[in-house]
Formats: structure tokens, sequence, C-alpha cells
């Protein structure tokens, strides 16, 4: 069974697909914690402190996340090179009548997420850890108040930041567009009217999910500029 989903290509599809489910359940997750922050400063400073400070989530589903996004991400490489290599004639007859730009270039989509999660590491992930593991500081205090908030906020001051996360936000909507219904096809869910529904769905999310995080980046960088009028 091991080999099957690790050699065989219909079992890498599948797993793909799995970890697939796993990182859109958690970009819901993700995406409803930063709408706080638009919403209820204090109640997103709540959350935040105990997502950050809960050992569960930090030694248990923080690491099960990375190394499902990493896995994700190899996985990707690997069925790109694989689908590349093999039958180039059949490739090139999809090309042309039964694929889109999208479905031929997930590898380019995924690499700017990969890129975008790089930058976004350097802006929140690493900072978090600098402050938790080296210097020992789990109360998210500065200057008596929880550091969240504004932590958050001071990130969208710069445009050029803030475009990078729009761009990035775009090739999101991309990879899902695609990355969603073909995932269901992966483990088997192919009947039409099934599919007819996946389609909006997917749709659906892939324009919803990422124009929220578009939403979030935008309030926070026009808080910001008028404030400072």
């Amino acid at each position: 069974m091991v080999n099957f989903y690790l050699y065989y290509t219909v079992g890498r599809k599948v797993l793909m697909a799995l970890s697939g489910f796993f990182l859109m359940v958690f970009l819901l997750q993700h995406l409803a914690i930063n709408l706080l922050s638009v919403f209820s400063p204090s109640l997103f400073n709540d959350v935040s402190h105990f997502m950050g400070t809960n050992p569960f989530i930090q030694f248990i589903l923080q690491p099960i996340l990375i190394g499902g996004f990493l896995f994700h991400l190899v996985m990707g490489f690997v069925l790109d090179f694989k689908n590349r290599k093999s039958k180039p004639i059949k490739y090139a007859y999809n090309k042309s009548n039964n694929s889109t730009w999208v479905s031929r270039n997930m590898i380019i989509t995924g690499f700017m997420i990969f890129s975008f999660i790089c930058l976004h590491f350097y802006d929140f992930w690493i900072p978090e850890i600098n402050t938790k593991f080296i210097e020992g500081d789990w109360t998210g205090l500065h200057h008596g108040e929880f550091r969240y908030y504004d932590e958050l906020q001071h990130k969208f001051h710069d445009l050029w930041r803030v475009l990078l996360y729009l761009i990035s936000f775009f090739f999101l909507a991309l990879h899902l567009l695609h990355g969603f219904q073909s995932s269901f096809q992966s483990v088997g869910v192919r009947t039409p009217m099934i599919t007819t529904v996946i389609k909006k769905i997917s749709t659906f999310y892939a324009i919803l999910v990422p124009a929220g995080f578009v939403f979030i980046a935008i309030y926070h960088y026009l808080t910001h500029v008028i404030t400072n009028l």
C-alpha cells in the first residue's frame, strides 16, 4: 500500500489531493482569524495569543502544518516532472484541447505561492519564533498590552509589501481554481453532477479566500494612511 502511494502516479495524486485538502482547511481557519483583526482587534489579540501559546498547537499542529506544506510542495514538483517527462505527444494534445493554462502551470503558481510563504515567514513566523524560543518571552505583551494586532498592522504600512501580498493572492486564486476541483477528481469524485457542483464551489472558494486576504491587507494599509493624514 505504501509503495502504491509513493511510487505510482495515481497514488501520488491521491496524496497530493489529501495534502491539498488539509491546506485548504487551514486557509479557511487562517482567514477567519485574520479577519478578526478588521472587526475586533481585541478578539484577534486573544485568539492569536491562544494559538501562539497553546502547546498542542505549537508543538503538534504547527509541525504537522509545515510538514504538510513541504510534502505538497515536493509532491507537486515530482508530479510535474513525471508529467513533462512522459508521453510528450499526448501532453501536447492535452495542451491544445483539454487543459487550461492554469492546469498546465500549477508548478508556476505553486512556486509563486512558495515565494510568498517565504516572505510571510520572514514577516511573522521567524520574529515569533525568535521572541518565544530565543528570547523566551511567551507573554505576548508589549508595553503591557498584547502585541499581535500592532505587529500585523505594522507590516502593512509599506505599499510595496502590500502589493507583493496582492500579487501573491492572485497566484493563490489561480492555484486554487484548478487545485480545488482536481483534488476531488484525484480521490475518485468524478460523477458529472457532483463534478458540476464541485466546480462551482471551487470557483467560489478560489475567489472568496484570496479576496478575503486582499481585503485584510488593503484595510490595514488604508487605516495606516488615513490615520497619518
